[in-house]
């Protein structure tokens, strides 16, 4: 059964106390990155309902908000998450090419795993840098102007951060 260390018990009780006495459920979105972080970069199904249980709340609240938002995992991911933008501002400058490009070159489509649990290609709506287009998110960072040839430098970085710290 998933749980918190007694250093992420600590974070949850500190991400609830910003809360007024009765409203834990406002702590929800802050508590499911914890709980994300904390449990292998995904909320599974057991996850989401220690979730709800920690917060006093139905376990379909916990659910309802993990499915609306692209920023949580529902199934396990790969080391590097390319998160392409597939709005309108994105898509008139080439995104679905970039989202092709990605997953003919890491053979595999929007929403899936490489076999080695290195990439995952996902889909996601607007990111708020259209102006930056096409774009994606790696971790905390954004990459802007996509090309092939940036995807390209992009996966080998990767590449060889993976291998410097193996």
């Amino acid at each position: 059964m998933a749980q918190f260390s007694e250093t992420q018990m600590t974070e949850f009780n500190r991400l609830v106390a910003r809360y007024p006495e009765g409203k834990q459920k406002s702590a929800l979105l802050p508590v499911l990155h914890l709980a994300q972080e904390s449990f292998g970069g995904w909320l599974s199904s057991e996850t989401m309902d220690y979730v709800a249980e920690l917060l006093k709340i139905e376990p379909i609240e916990v659910y309802e908000v993990a499915t609306f938002y692209s920023m949580y995992n529902l199934k396990p991911v790969g080391k590097y998450m390319f998160e392409v933008c597939q709005t309108g501002p994105c898509m008139l400058r080439g995104s679905d090419d970039i989202i092709g490009y990605i997953g003919q070159t890491l053979g595999i489509k929007p929403g899936e795993t490489t076999t080695d649990g290195m990439f995952t290609l996902k889909t996601v709506e607007c990111l708020g840098a259209c102006g930056y287009a096409p774009m994606m998110q790696l971790g905390k960072n954004y990459r802007e102007h996509l090309t092939k040839e940036k995807v390209d430098s992009i996966i080998e970085e990767c590449r060889r951060n993976a291998a410097a710290n193996n």
